[in-house]
């Protein structure tokens, strides 16, 4: 697969730019993925058991829910951008990210179990992106709000970035706000 390109602004809600704005321009998107999978698996295993259930405050979510959200954040993301690529034109709904959270039973797991998860679905991320056909990372989708308006726009390859910086924001805010 050729480089994808990054996103225009146009072809994202404006909320995402805080995850474009962390990836690099000039480098694959695809290896962007592995590598930040990569380097989040070695920063979150050298930090100390007891770290990965802290919270900072008081509803904030633990190291181990972090990962897991990324993970389902991912697979979400990712189902999305299969469905616009397939041209699947039905405004796909938003899902309650603290819920998700909440009901992944994240603390009760093993690091080993969420990063064994983590990478099974990132190798099926950089799979479906790069096989999806060229023609189909410019077709877009939109997303539903809770009263029915079409919201949040986006095209394929928007995803793959979406994917990406998320993960990145949420390593910097890991590192910023827990240790």
């Amino acid at each position: 697969m050729e480089t994808l390109q990054k996103p225009k602004p146009s072809e994202y809600p404006s909320y995402s730019s805080i995850y474009m704005d962390l990836l690099d321009d000039k480098k694959n998107i695809l290896d962007q993925l592995w590598d930040n999978f990569l380097e989040v698996k070695r920063f979150i295993y050298s930090l100390p058991k007891e770290k990965l259930t802290y919270r900072y405050s008081e509803g904030k979510w633990t190291i181990k829910e972090i990962l897991v959200h990324n993970i389902d954040d991912e697979r979400i993301f990712s189902c999305r951008a299969m469905r616009f690529a397939r041209n699947d034109t039905t405004p796909l709904p938003g899902f309650e990210q603290d819920d998700y959270a909440k009901f992944s039973d994240a603390n009760e797991r093993s690091l080993d179990s969420i990063f064994e998860e983590y990478e099974a679905v990132r190798k099926g991320t950089i799979a479906l992106f790069k096989y999806l056909p060229k023609d189909s990372f410019m077709r877009k989708g939109s997303g539903i709000d809770t009263d029915g308006s079409i919201i949040n726009e986006r095209t394929v390859r928007a995803f793959a970035y979406h994917i990406a910086g998320h993960e990145l924001r949420h390593l910097n805010i890991i590192k910023e706000r827990y240790l």
